[in-house]
């Protein structure tokens, strides 16, 4: 059940990257943009590598009729040019995605299952890298 929640949480992230890249305005938008264009391919990679540990462990990742949308924060703004919401529900979408992955990494460790540990360990480190990038677009950005 975890696997299949975070999965869907890869899925759904991508969703709402992909739709903020293609809404967001504004010269100084674009590198927020070419960001989230960058972390769709990232997600994406998670939730296959997710996946396929789930069938390695003798499950099906979920399909879409399991899916339920829940990342208020990352909806696209009214405003296209409001960059900062966007950073914010990048980083609120980062938050969430960082703690279900320690508790991966602590269960397949509690679980004696050293393949899972990688794996959570390998995402975990992306998620903390580019959640330290937004960190420094939002400084950059809440200062206009």
């Amino acid at each position: 059940m975890y696997f299949e929640a975070r999965i869907q949480k890869n899925l759904e992230t991508v969703t709402n990257y992909r739709t903020n890249s293609i809404v967001l305005e504004w010269i100084r938008a674009q590198e927020i943009k070419k960001s989230l264009e960058a972390d769709i391919a990232e997600e994406l990679g998670h939730a296959g590598e997710l996946g396929q540990r789930l069938k390695q462990l003798n499950a099906n990742p979920p399909g879409s009729a399991a899916f339920t949308a829940q990342q208020e924060s990352l909806q696209p703004p009214e405003d296209s040019t409001d960059v900062l919401a966007v950073i914010n529900g990048v980083l609120d979408a980062e938050d969430g995605a960082i703690s279900p992955y320690q508790q991966l990494v602590e269960l397949a460790q509690a679980a004696d299952d050293p393949a899972t540990v990688d794996l959570a360990v390998e995402i975990l480190a992306g998620e903390e890298t580019h959640r330290s990038e937004l960190r420094g677009f939002r400084k950059e950005y809440s200062g206009d």
